[in-house]
């Protein structure tokens, strides 16, 4: 059989793709590059993190130093005024509720704001300002405080009562509730002291709903 004639200019063709050598020396050398960016990334992010984070605690430390400085300036500077406590005793009443039937016991006392002549009277009180030994005894500065809130209590404690006894079980057994409470109740006393006084603390002693 004869063979086919093979043309003379057509020469084999030769393989140019790169040995596997080659490209594991490539890819290796593109995986270091990748790592050591990568590395370099997480650095850089760290480096700015911690710079960010030291500066944020250094301006907090500086807020902390300035505000405990005032703050005791100001303990040394000024004394915290203490309020009269005007105990108005026990309270038996109904409340809203309607099916059960519940009733409050509770003992309530007040925080009144001092007007000047409370502050002349007490400080005419102290030692020092009562003459020493062989002057006369002073008007205790108290008892006329006490006559003077003898004339407001019927009224404070209608209001008190009228405020808890409008309030359910369910609403007093609650924090918030007894806090609302005790703003309603400052709100009506201020009202009957007509700027003279103010409450400046509401207190709840025996609480007791059944």
């Amino acid at each position: 059989m004869a063979k086919p004639n093979q043309p003379r200019d057509i020469k084999p063709q030769s393989d140019d793709r790169p040995t596997p050598t080659v490209i594991n020396n490539s890819l290796g050398r593109i995986i270091a590059i990748n790592i050591v960016t990568t590395v370099l990334i997480c650095v850089i992010v760290f480096v700015i993190n911690m710079l960010s984070v030291q500066k944020v605690l250094n301006k907090v430390e500086t807020i902390a130093a300035s505000t405990g400085t005032s703050e005791e300036t100001e303990t040394v500077g000024e004394d915290i005024e203490r309020g009269l406590i005007v105990d108005m005793g026990e309270f038996t009443m109904n409340l809203a509720d309607v099916n059960p039937r519940r009733y409050l016991k509770v003992n309530v006392a007040l925080e009144l704001s001092k007007t000047d002549a409370d502050r002349m009277a007490l400080d005419a009180k102290t030692p020092e300002a009562s003459g020493g030994h062989g002057s006369a005894p002073a008007v205790d500065p108290m008892k006329a405080i006490e006559e003077e809130m003898n004339q407001f209590k019927p009224a404070i404690r209608d209001t008190i009562i009228t405020t808890l006894s409008s309030k359910t079980s369910d609403e007093l057994a609650t924090v918030p509730g007894k806090e609302l409470a005790k703003e309603q109740i400052s709100e009506s006393v201020d009202a009957i002291f007509n700027g003279e006084r103010e409450v400046m603390r509401v207190s709840f002693g025996q609480f007791i709903m059944q």
